[in-house]
């Protein structure tokens, strides 16, 4: 079916029935398969056949085919032609080539790392010192996008690659209101065990990227209390953040403290009662505790709070809850008992229920009348269940074909599927 579907116009198909010839050697009929989609010069295309041949051991070809789509001044050609370039030892060619360009950002950090293989990292750290003497006036028309701060970053990449970690963290912590740095700062701490410096960082982080790189080191050294109380922090700014009080429960859960862990999720809940994605976490917490009942009181008390409305986007996350107490046959029909419980987008929560407890063809009957709305999720089902020419019509109903690309231009945008 894939080989079928890869000779209609179908993009994906064609690219993994490409890679499933690679890997039985028919590397020739694989490039016969990709041939009709790189010759419209779709840039995606020719990544992906780019990608294939290098990994075949067939770089000069990989190489070849990215020079021709950026001599014909594709704007993502020159990043890939470099960077395949430097990965096999061309870095010198690969570093000329991005030098004019170091004012455009993704260029500039291929221009960092082809420096390296190339031996010409203090030429970029003076290219990149350059930029950091700009103050942006007009971001990014005044400086193309490059701007003070990014460029900082990268020249402190380059300086920690050369083993002067002061020098990277100076470069980095003068901005420190710059939330790019900050992050960049904090990982370069916790990946050189500066533990002291990360504390400090952490104490008036309110940005939760020095706060969440503690606690993932102090966890990985062991100090799992030490890891908690760094989220447990009363005096810092961010300790109520309801991200962080997420990363908090997730690490407690990992070690065995799920109540712990559902007390402060509880808390956020409270707090932001109606936001859904704190609710869903909640209710996972409470699943994954066997604790079904609690967990389905608690969110009947914040409806409660919330007048007792309680719409589809809320209410579906109690169906693992309801099922795990009382049964999926009662979940689903308090779930078709809602108001919402018959529309398009009440159909996936249902049919997930009974196929994550092996009631495949129930899941595929209740998505049935909902098939244009759900054509993905109900084409998963009929494959799980072996009927994949019907998964297959389910994916083409109503599916226009697209107008074919032109192949007069030199490169295009345009997807040939």
């Amino acid at each position: 079916m894939v080989e079928l579907q890869a000779g209609r116009g179908e993009w994906f198909c064609a690219l993994a029935w490409a890679r499933s010839l690679g890997e039985q050697g028919r590397q020739s009929d694989a490039l016969e398969v990709l041939a009709p989609y790189l010759a419209t010069g779709w840039w995606t295309a020719v990544e992906a056949a780019a990608e294939l041949l290098e990994g075949w051991g067939r770089a000069d070809e990989a190489i070849e085919i990215t020079r021709v789509r950026m001599e014909a001044r594709h704007p993502m050609a020159l990043e890939s032609y470099t960077r395949l370039l430097a990965r096999h030892g061309r870095a010198e060619e690969a570093f000329t080539l991005l030098r004019p360009h170091i004012s455009e950002p993704s260029l500039a950090a291929a221009l960092v790392d082809v420096a390296a293989p190339a031996g010409r990292d203090e030429e970029a750290a003076a290219l990149l010192a350059a930029r950091t003497e700009h103050r942006c006036s007009d971001f990014p028309w005044c400086c193309r996008g490059l701007d003070r701060d990014t460029a900082i970053g990268l020249l402190a990449t380059i300086r920690e690659r050369q083993g002067r970690i002061d020098e990277a963290i100076a470069l980095l912590r003068p901005d420190g209101n710059t939330l790019l740095n900050r992050k960049q700062l904090a990982a370069l701490l916790a990946r050189h065990g500066r533990l002291d410096e990360l504390r400090a960082a952490a104490a008036s982080d309110d940005s939760g990227h020095a706060v969440r790189q503690l606690a993932r080191l102090l966890e990985e050294l062991g100090d799992v209390e030490g890891a908690i109380a760094t989220y447990r922090q009363p005096d810092r700014s961010g300790a109520h953040n309801p991200n962080q009080a997420v990363e908090l429960a997730q690490l407690l859960a990992r070690h065995g403290r799920g109540t712990e862990a559902i007390d402060v999720m509880r808390l956020q809940a409270d707090a932001h009662n109606g936001d859904d994605w704190i609710l869903h976490i909640l209710a996972d917490l409470y699943l994954d505790q066997s604790r079904p009942e609690d967990g389905l009181a608690h969110l009947d008390a914040l409806a409660d709070a919330r007048g007792g409305e309680e719409y589809w986007d809320l209410y579906w996350m109690r169906l693992p809850l309801i099922a795990a107490r009382d049964g999926v046959d009662e979940a689903i029909a308090q779930a078709r008992a809602h108001p919402e419980g018959m529309t398009s987008y009440a159909a996936p929560h249902m049919a997930e229920l009974l196929a994550s407890t092996g009631r495949t063809e129930e899941a595929v009957a209740v998505l049935r009348p909902h098939a244009l709305a759900n054509r993905h999720d109900l084409a998963e089902y009929l494959i799980d269940l072996g009927r994949i020419e019907e998964a297959v019509a389910v994916l083409h109903q109503d599916k226009p074909r697209p107008p074919q690309p032109s192949t007069t231009t030199a490169w295009s945008e345009e997807p040939p599927f």
